[in-house]
C-alpha cells in the first residue's frame, strides 16, 4: 500500500494500520515545544515551537544553557536541581512555572522533563513545554464538554463516518433504555427497530457529505424504555470535525417531544372531529327522505371515519313500532344505506339498502341496537368476524377485505334506540381508538334526530297519501258523452301530500259534471279539506246547479272552514248541445283541442280563490263537439321555479298539438314531459274527449 493513503471520514486510521494517515490538530492547538539537553544542560534540539515560546531562534538557543535562556532567576536553583535529579535517577518531572522570554516578558509554562538514552548510552534529557493558559483553556473546555454532556437532559451522542455510535450520555440511555454499551458500534435503526429512524439516517449521511446541519428532524416509535407507548423525538445533526478539517463524526443532539407531540395530535384530532362535525351538520338532514337521510350519514363517515359504513334501522322502529329487544330475541334489521372505499368484499357482505334481515342475539350488531351501547373491537379476529357477518359466507368476503377494526354505535332519538351505524376499517391501518368512538356518537347522535323526524313524516305523509288517495273517484273511462282519462301524482318523497282533486260526477240527461281544484296547504288537513269540498260538490251537483252557482256555494263552505283556501275549475259536458258550461274560482285555464285547430287555452273569468268571500263568479259556454278534448290540471302540471309560466303554458299547449295518443298516453305523455324530477307540489290531472251521443 502506497505511503500518504487518505483517512476514513471519521479520522479512523486504515484498515489493518497501513499507511500514515493524517494527525490530529490537538497537538497544534497545544502548540507543544520540544528541546533537548546533553548532560550539562546545553541545548543541542530546539524545535520551532520552542522558539515560538520562548523568543529564541534556534541559532540563538542552540549550545546555550537552558537555565540562562529558558528558567526565571528567582528559580534557577530548583531548575539545577530537578535537572540533575532528573538525569540521575531517570524519573521524569512534571510541573508549572514561569519563564522568562527573550522580549523580557513573563510566561507560565508547564514542563514534562525525562531522560534520554542514545544507541551509545549517551544520556539526554527531553523537555516538552507548553503554554499554560492554552493547557488550561483546553482542560476547561474538555470539563466544560464532560459535564454538559454527562449532566445534560437532552440525549447527546457522536456517530462515526459508518453512522455507528461511538459514545452517548446518560440521558439518551434512559431514553432508549439500553445503556451505552448496547449502542456502541451499531446503527439507529438496529439499536432502535420500533423507531422511523431511517429518515434521520439519511440526513445524517448528508451532514457528514455537506456539512450542512439539520435540525429538528422528526423521529416517532416506540423505545425498550417504554415499548407499549409511542413517543416522538425532534433529532439534530451537525458535522464533527477537528482543526485540520477532517471529519469526525456526527453529533446528534435528541429531545423528547412527547407530551407537545401528544398534544399537537389531540388538537388536531379536535379539530379533525370539528370540521366532521360541522360537515355532518351541513350534509345530515337536507330532506326528510328516510333513505337520503341515512345515505347523507355514510357519505360524512366514508372515508373521514371509516372504509365502510352502513345504516341500519330496526324493522319496528321503520314501521312505526317501539322496539324492546330481550336478551334472547333476534334484532330484526332493514338496511338503509351502505358507503365503501375500494372495499367491493365489503359491500357484498353487507346488507344491500331495502332488504331485511334477522341477525342473532350474539351478533354485535344485535348488542348494540339492543343496550343502546356503542360496540368497538379495535382488532378484529375470525371469532369477532363471524360475530359481525349475517352469515359465515359473509364473514369470509369480510376476511378477504382486510377488515381489522369494527365499531357500532347506536342511532338514539328521544329516548329511543332506531338502529346503528355500523363502521369498519380495512384500508386505514389504524385500529378504531376513543377518539374515533368520541367522534362515531357525535354522528349518530345527529344524524338519528333527523332519521327520526324523516321516518315520522314519512308516516305522516303515507297517512296524508292513503286519505288522499282514498277520497280520489275511482271513474269508468266512458261517462255519458265522454272518454275520461286521470293521474293524480303526489309530490317528491320529500314533500308533504297536497290537497289537489279531480272528479268526474254523472248527471241527469247524460250530462257529466267535470272537476279539478287544488286546496291550499298540505298534509292531512289539506286532503281533509280537499274530501269535505268533494262530497260537497257532489251534493251541490246533483242539484243541477249552474256552475257560476255551485262555485258560489263552495265559496260560502270553504269560508266555514279553518282558514280554508282552494282553487277550483267546475265544468259540465252537455253531449246534446255539444258544449260546456264552465266557471272558474282563481284556477289555471282548461286547455281545449279541436281538430283542425291550434291547442287553445279557453279564455275564462279568472275568478278568486274558495274561501276568500263575497266575490261572485262566472259561467262561460264553449262548444266541445265529437273528437274535441278538454283538459283540467293543477298547477304542479306547469309551475316551476325556473321557469315563466306562459312558457310552460305555451309548451303544454305544443304537446297537446301531438297527434295520434290515446287519451291514457296523453296523460303519461304530459307528466312525464313537464314534471320536474324535483317538484315538490302534487299534480291532479283530468282529460275528456267528446263523443258522439248514442
Amino acid at each position: 500500500m502506497k505511503a500518504g493513503r487518505a483517512m476514513s471520514a471519521a479520522g479512523s486510521p486504515p484498515a489493518g494500520g497501513e499507511g500514515p494517515v493524517r494527525p490530529s490538530g490537538l497537538l497544534d492547538v497545544l502548540r507543544v515545544a520540544s528541546v533537548v539537553l546533553d548532560t550539562e544542560g546545553r541545548i543541542v534540539l530546539w524545535s520551532p515551537q520552542a522558539e515560538e515560546l520562548f523568543g529564541y531562534g534556534a541559532r540563538e538557543a542552540l549550545g546555550r544553557y537552558a537555565a540562562q535562556i529558558m528558567v526565571h532567576e528567582e528559580h534557577l536553583d530548583l531548575v539545577v536541581r530537578l535537572f540533575a535529579e532528573v538525569m540521575r535517577t531517570g524519573r521524569s518531572w512534571a510541573g508549572a512555572f514561569p519563564i522568562r522570554r527573550k522580549d523580557g516578558g513573563t510566561r507560565l509554562v508547564e514542563f514534562r522533563n525525562m531522560r534520554l538514552l542514545d544507541d551509545r548510552g549517551k544520556v539526554y534529557a527531553l523537555g516538552l513545554a507548553v503554554d499554560q493558559a492554552t493547557v488550561r483553556r483546553l482542560e476547561q473546555e474538555v470539563a466544560l464538554s464532560n459535564r454538559i454532556v454527562a449532566q445534560s437532559p437532552i440525549g447527546l451522542a457522536v456517530l462515526d463516518g459508518d453512522l455507528r455510535y461511538v459514545s452517548v450520555n446518560p440521558a439518551l440511555e434512559r431514553m432508549n433504555g439500553l445503556p451505552a454499551g448496547e449502542h456502541l458500534g451499531r446503527t439507529m435503526p438496529e439499536v432502535l427497530p420500533r423507531v422511523d429512524a431511517e429518515e434521520v439516517e439519511e440526513s445524517a449521511r448528508r451532514v457528514l457529505e455537506t456539512g450542512l446541519p439539520a435540525v429538528d428532524r422528526s423521529m416517532t416509535g416506540r423505545t425498550p424504555a417504554d415499548p407499549d407507548d409511542d413517543h416522538a423525538w425532534h433529532v439534530s445533526l451537525y458535522r464533527l470535525e477537528n482543526t485540520l478539517g477532517t471529519v469526525l463524526g456526527v453529533a446528534v443532539s435528541v429531545v423528547d417531544i412527547t407530551e407537545q407531540h401528544r398534544a399537537n395530535t389531540e388538537a388536531e384530532s379536535a379539530r379533525r372531529r370539528l370540521a366532521v362535525i360541522a360537515d355532518a351538520t351541513a350534509r345530515i338532514g337536507t330532506s326528510l327522505d328516510l333513505e337520503r337521510t341515512a345515505g347523507e350519514l355514510a357519505d360524512v363517515a366514508v372515508p373521514e371515519l371509516a372504509d365502510a359504513a352502513a345504516v341500519d334501522l330496526l324493522e319496528a322502529v321503520a314501521q312505526g313500532r317501539r322496539s324492546a329487544l330481550g336478551p334472547t330475541e333476534d334484532a330484526v334489521i332493514r338496511a338503509l344505506a351502505v358507503r365503501w372505499v375500494a372495499t367491493p368484499d365489503v359491500l357484498s357482505a353487507a346488507d344491500p339498502p331495502g332488504l331485511v334481515t334477522r341477525y342473532a342475539p350474539d351478533r354485535l350488531i344485535t348488542e348494540c341496537v339492543r343496550t343502546g351501547l356503542p360496540v368497538m373491537v379495535p382488532h378484529v379476529d375470525d371469532e369477532d368476524l363471524a360475530r359481525i357477518a349475517r352469515s359465515p359466507e359473509a364473514a369470509a368476503l369480510l376476511a378477504r377485505a382486510g377488515v381489522h377494526s369494527y365499531l357500532a354505535v347506536p342511532l338514539i332519538a328521544r329516548g329511543e334506540v332506531l338502529g346503528a351505524l355500523d363502521l369498519t376499517r380495512t384500508r386505514n391501518p389504524r385500529a378504531f381508538d376513543e377518539d374515533d368512538l368520541l367522534l362515531a356518537r357525535e354522528l349518530a347522535s345527529r344524524a338519528a334526530v333527523q332519521i327520526d323526524n324523516a321516518r315520522w313524516y314519512q308516516s305522516a305523509r303515507d297517512t296524508a297519501l292513503t286519505l288522499q288517495r282514498s277520497l280520489l273517484p275511482s271513474h269508468p273511462p266512458v261517462t255519458g258523452g265522454l272518454e275520461v282519462a286521470s293521474r293524480y301524482q303526489p309530490g317528491g318523497a320529500t314533500s308533504e301530500v297536497g290537497g289537489d282533486w279531480f272528479d268526474v260526477i254523472p248527471l241527469e240527461d247524460g250530462r257529466t259534471a267535470l272537476v279539478v281544484g287544488d286546496v291550499m296547504g298540505s298534509g292531512i288537513p289539506a286532503a281533509a279539506t280537499m274530501g269535505r269540498l268533494r262530497t260537497a260538490t257532489h251534493t251541490l251537483a246533483s242539484l243541477g246547479l249552474d256552475p257560476a252557482v255551485l262555485l258560489e256555494h263552495l265559496d260560502r263552505i270553504t269560508a266555514g272552514l279553518d282558514q280554508a283556501l282552494a282553487t277550483c275549475v267546475y265544468a259540465v259536458h252537455d253531449p246534446r248541445e255539444r258544449r260546456c258550461t264552465i266557471a272558474n274560482a282563481g284556477h289555471l285555464p282548461p286547455a281545449r283541442v279541436r281538430a283542425g285547430h291550434a291547442a287553445e287555452l279557453l279564455d275564462l273569468p279568472t275568478g278568486v280563490p274558495l274561501g276568500v268571500g263575497g266575490v261572485g263568479f262566472s259561467t262561460t259556454t264553449v262548444e266541445l263537439g265529437p273528437g274535441d278534448r278538454l283538459v283540467l290540471y293543477t298547477d304542479g302540471l306547469v309551475e316551476t321555479r325556473r321557469h315563466a309560466l306562459d312558457e310552460r303554458l305555451d309548451r303544454l299547449l305544443g304537446l297537446l298539438d301531438r297527434p295520434g295518443h290515446s287519451l291514457e298516453e296523453v296523460c303519461d305523455l304530459l307528466l312525464g314531459t313537464l314534471r320536474e324530477p324535483d317538484n315538490v307540489d302534487d299534480v291532479a290531472l283530468l282529460i275528456a274527449r267528446a263523443t258522439t251521443p248514442a
